[in-house]
């Protein structure tokens, strides 16, 4: 049984933890009016925030929801600035309580980890097996069942002022997407009395989803005794020769994820030989160690590059966000064969790659 900590609430509400929070939170947000506000008046504010939090009076403001349709369509909450600190304040403390039980090969939202790591241990796990067991899940963030949520932050919590704030911002949350389903045991009316949903954008989201789902890294890890199995937020894989034993894995997955109340998704989970190229995390992987851009995601940029520049020529945009924002997608082309076109799609512009070789 791992342990739970108690006595944390004074390092998570106190005046100097939230004033430290306040300055983690606004970086990059500088711009923003709310964020702005809160700052120009900083102690004053974090004094209030204080006594909110001490006197258990504080309570989730108002998300603002924007809905992205790129690369595939989701619903973005954002919260106000001052439950942003909140959340900063929060995960300076809990998530290192619950990092030490994470297993190595979560590559999410964690410090060290990320994106480029999850890719170079999907290579590594292919090399040594002839079939990949992928899978995602249905809507996951919609679907997560608050109740379970809760129980498993208690797994660590013990201090009954903190559980107050996790489950203040648990039950806080924007209503998501309707996700109406049904498991073993359910009446027709379980779907609707049970609450669901985090909002993607929320800092402690990351961490609740990373928490969510580590019950099921220790079931593969652990229980299938699969040594090649790697997760990045709710896509996972599975690697063995056996494409018999994978499904196995894949059925007794299903059935574990059922206890938790989640799906596999139905058309985004399938056994295939590594042989065949895969889309990973943005890339396209072959196994010739070639990593490539999917060309939908390429349409996807020149769109938007296209966009950025329209909007710089009406001085909507400055020069400072332009060069952030394309220098982030070049972070990520960086990283797979894409010389050629970069140097294609920025030719003679600021961000050719022959420009920088010159």
């Amino acid at each position: 049984m791992p342990a739970r900590h108690e006595g944390l609430f004074p390092e998570i509400a106190g005046f100097q933890p939230l004033i430290a929070a306040a300055r983690r939170a606004v970086k990059g947000k500088r711009r923003s009016p709310s964020a702005a506000a809160f700052m120009a008046n900083l102690e004053t504010r974090v004094l209030t925030l204080e006594r909110a939090l001490t006197a258990h009076r504080w309570s989730p403001g108002r998300y603002t929801v924007m809905r992205i349709e790129d690369p595939k369509p989701r619903r973005i909450s954002a919260a106000p600035f001052r439950d942003r600190v909140v959340h900063h304040a929060l995960c300076a403390v809990v998530g290192p309580l619950f990092e030490r039980g994470f297993v190595d090969d979560s590559y999410a939202n964690r410090v060290g980890r990320g994106t480029h790591r999850a890719v170079v241990r999907y290579e590594s796990f292919r090399a040594g097996a002839r079939h990949v067991l992928r899978c995602d899940l249905y809507r996951y963030f919609p679907a997560v069942d608050h109740a379970i949520l809760k129980r498993d932050l208690r797994r660590r919590i013990a201090c009954p002022d903190t559980l107050w704030l996790c489950d203040a911002i648990v039950d806080g949350s924007n209503p998501q997407e309707p996700v109406d389903l049904h498991f073993p045991g359910d009446d027709l009316l379980t779907p609707v009395e049970r609450r669901r949903g985090l909002p993607i954008g929320n800092l402690t989201s990351q961490l609740f989803a990373n928490l969510h789902l580590d019950p099921l890294d220790h079931f593969v890890k652990e229980v299938l005794r699969c040594r090649r199995y790697l997760r990045y937020v709710d896509d996972f894989a599975l690697f063995h020769d056996d494409p018999g034993v994978l499904a196995e894995w894949q059925a007794r997955i299903a059935a574990f994820l059922a206890g938790r109340r989640l799906l596999l998704h139905p058309r985004k989970t399938w056994i295939a030989p590594v042989a065949a190229p895969a889309v990973f995390l943005g890339y396209e992987l072959h196994a010739d160690g070639r990593r490539r851009l999917p060309a939908e995601a390429v349409s996807r940029f020149r769109n938007r590059l296209r966009g950025l520049r329209d909007r710089w020529r009406a001085g909507t945009v400055t020069e400072e966000e332009v060069r952030a924002r394309i220098e982030a997608w070049i972070a990520h082309a960086g990283f797979a064969d894409t010389w050629r076109l970069r140097h294609a799609i920025f030719r003679g512009g600021w961000f050719d790659p022959a420009n920088a070789r010159a």
